[in-house]
């Protein structure tokens, strides 16, 4: 497919034109944006990094640690995506192995040890596919830390800054509040490959992004997003400082409600909120 120009949208301005879904997609992808080690250096203070899964190894693919955030003790995570192609080559183009997401388990259940909240910062294509993810593990990976983090006795806030890409995104978004920004997205699979499932022609990926409803306007009408976070002007990647700066005052604001909340009650609304969500419309007739 034939490299097209990034869209120019101007978040302030009522007058501006609505960005296609596979604009929105363009966006999330531009290799400027901010990514999930930004947001974690960006927001929290006194980062102690957390290495491996005590079972294989140390994923590079995976930030996870502690820190503090807002004078109080967190856990974040998130996928670690480059900016050119040797940081990507690094860290895998963002994409966790089964270690990863084991790291990320072993880091919430500190998290939950201590009673400290967890912060996610989604940002990744997917989980990574090949034979020796499979042969570690990786769907049962995948599978542990949603159930895990559905039943968590910690706050759990996920904020999607970039891609929020198949369970590899799920794995990381299990959450009591999900904040997305302008022009992230979230999606059961990337455009070109429901495009190659659905039709077996990648080529029609655009028609794919329109189908996947993927941008935060959708997911927020759907209930999946519970809060959308303003980009900066023409996009996250043209101020990254701002972009990482304007999540600070939501992740505050909804982390101070949960605190609120006691700790044993939190598993249940988490599953009451995913019960929730989505819209169906049923039809009957009669003959």
């Amino acid at each position: 497919m034939a490299a097209e120009p990034l869209p120019t949208p101007q978040a302030g301005s009522p007058a501006a034109p609505r960005l296609s879904p596979w604009e929105v997609v363009q966006l999330a992808r531009h290799p400027q944006r901010p990514k999930a080690p930004d947001f974690i250096l960006g927001l929290v203070t006194d980062f102690v990094e957390v290495h491996g899964d005590r079972l294989f190894r140390d994923d590079p693919a995976l930030l996870a640690g502690l820190g503090w955030f807002e004078g109080q003790p967190v856990a974040v995570m998130g996928p670690y995506k480059g900016r050119d192609t040797r940081e990507n080559l690094a860290h895998n183009f963002g994409m966790p192995n089964p270690e990863g997401y084991r790291k990320a388990l072993r880091v919430m259940k500190l998290a939950e040890k201590f009673g400290y909240p967890v912060l996610s910062f989604v940002d990744t294509p997917a989980a990574f596919p090949g034979d020796e993810a499979e042969e570690r593990g990786q769907a049962q990976a995948i599978a542990r830390n949603i159930m895990e983090m559905s039943t968590l006795r910690t706050p759990i806030l996920v904020v999607i800054t970039g891609e929020g890409g198949s369970g590899g995104a799920l794995a990381l978004g299990v959450g009591d509040a999900v904040l997305m920004l302008q022009h992230a997205i979230y999606t059961v699979i990337p455009p070109e490959g429901c495009a190659a499932i659905l039709w077996r022609d990648a080529s029609r990926a655009q028609e794919a992004a329109e189908a996947l409803r993927l941008t935060a306007e959708d997911l927020a009408a759907l209930g999946v997003v519970d809060e959308i976070v303003p980009e900066p002007e023409g996009g996250a990647h043209r101020d990254p400082d701002a972009a990482v700066g304007a999540v600070r005052e939501p992740l505050r604001r909804h982390l101070m409600a949960l605190r609120e909340i006691p700790l044993e009650r939190l598993p249940a609304l988490r599953y009451e909120r995913y019960r929730r969500m989505g819209r169906h419309v049923e039809s009957l007739s009669r003959g």
